[in-house]
């Protein structure tokens, strides 16, 4: 079984935050794979599916971004899944908008989220697709994340999207390495 899990902050006001475009992304997923995401467990809205004959969750907390570990690792333990078949999506302002990155393991790099998930996971070593946000200019990090895409960032994060669901479909068959290999080549 493998575990997708979108960060973000619940919340209308925050819905399309640049800090949301995990949840954007689980959002997009839950709609290719028919799966449903509003069940309330985790500490998150979850949802659970096939893809092929592979079970799948999509899990988005609802603890706010610095406190997302806890909904993970709760949803960890219930599956007893290995931290290798958990996936994060985030945003990541290293990375152009418009583009993804697919790492097998890392730091945080400074994202809080990623802080929380490292801490309560008490490991590195799990799978993330980190979404590109554009670095801010002229604004604090806090202010750039938790302010609404630009129209011209958002449309390059709608083109995204699919390629990101493409990226889960392929983990869901194959290892991390494979997805790396297929996804992080494209610019």
């Amino acid at each position: 079984m493998k575990i997708f899990v979108g960060l973000g902050n619940p919340g209308k006001k925050y819905q399309n935050n640049r800090h949301n475009v995990g949840f954007m992304a689980i959002d997009y997923i839950a709609a290719a794979w028919g799966i449903d995401v509003t069940k309330n467990q985790f500490s998150g809205l979850y949802g659970e599916g096939f893809v092929g004959t592979e079970k799948v969750a999509l899990l988005k907390p609802q603890t706010y971004m610095n406190l997302s570990g806890q909904s993970v690792r709760s949803c960890a333990d219930y599956f007893d899944v290995d931290d290798e078949d958990i996936v994060v999506l985030y945003d990541d302002m290293d990375i152009a908008c418009g583009t993804m990155r697919v790492r097998a393991q890392g730091s945080a790099g400074g994202h809080n989220g990623m802080k929380s998930i490292i801490s309560h996971l008490g490991t590195q070593a799990f799978p993330r697709f980190r979404i590109g946000i554009d670095r801010p200019i002229n604004q604090s990090v806090v202010d750039y994340v938790l302010d609404d895409f630009y129209k011209v960032q958002m449309e390059l994060v709608q083109d995204l999207l699919p390629e990101v669901e493409r990226a889960a479909t392929m983990f869901v068959k194959e290892d991390i390495i494979k997805v790396m290999n297929d996804f992080n080549k494209k610019v």
